[in-house]
């Protein structure tokens, strides 16, 4: 069975809405490569989400169960120097994936988002594009593919594939290692086809509302 998301349920009318926060470090002189980062971000997003601390019995079950009953949006940003390790204190995980390092914090209120991590940019990541095939790891691994047809930032596709790695977590348990690829276009359909979970984008950013932005499935 494809389970398919729109980013999770809805809101509660009279609440904010919840966000996990996913940050890149991007430095000026090295800036990481695309699919590196949205392969970190993703990798962050499940590392949290599988922290012991994240369990029932966990300090940070709570709010992890509160987020996924609500939409399970994420808001990438970018920090460099200072600010990047102003971040290390905060309750979260930090993963450092081919020189893409990613920290994703424990979700929350977007209106309690913490000083640190509020002053920092959301919008405009773009990051030079790796999309030559690198070799899968040894299987199990979660293979995230990328809608070819959709313009996407960076950040906006971190986010998308946080998301797809998310619901494969939840769909067939934990996986020792990731790959992201952009799919080719002639190949979309099987890959969709083939999918465990499909993700299609709530509409807030960049794309419309439904857009089929990434799939995922569990190799080996």
């Amino acid at each position: 069975m494809v389970l398919v998301s729109v980013n999770g349920h809805e809101d509660p009318a009279d609440q904010p809405p919840w966000a996990m926060q996913l940050v890149l470090r991007v430095e000026k002189g090295e800036p990481p490569a695309h699919l590196a980062v949205c392969e970190s971000a993703a990798m962050a997003a499940v590392t949290l989400l599988g922290d012991p601390r994240s369990e029932p019995g966990g300090e940070w079950h709570e709010a992890v169960a509160a987020w996924e009953d609500r939409r399970i949006r994420k808001v990438v940003r970018r920090a460099r120097g200072i600010r990047w390790e102003a971040l290390g204190d905060l309750p979260g995980v930090l993963v450092d994936h081919e020189g893409a390092p990613a920290r994703a914090f424990v979700p929350g209120p977007v209106t309690e988002v913490p000083a640190a991590i509020s002053r920092l940019q959301v919008g405009g990541t773009d990051l030079p594009r790796d999309d030559e095939p690198k070799p899968p790891p040894a299987p199990p691994y979660a293979l995230v593919g990328l809608n070819p047809g959709v313009a996407m930032t960076t950040g906006k596709a971190a986010a998308q594939c946080g998301h797809a790695a998310h619901l494969l977590l939840r769909a067939k348990g934990a996986w020792p290692g990731l790959r992201v690829r952009v799919v080719e276009p002639a190949d979309w359909r099987r890959a969709v086809a083939e999918a465990d979970v499909v993700v299609r984008d709530g509409g807030f950013t960049e794309v419309a509302p439904g857009t089929m932005t990434a799939v995922a499935r569990l190799v080996g």
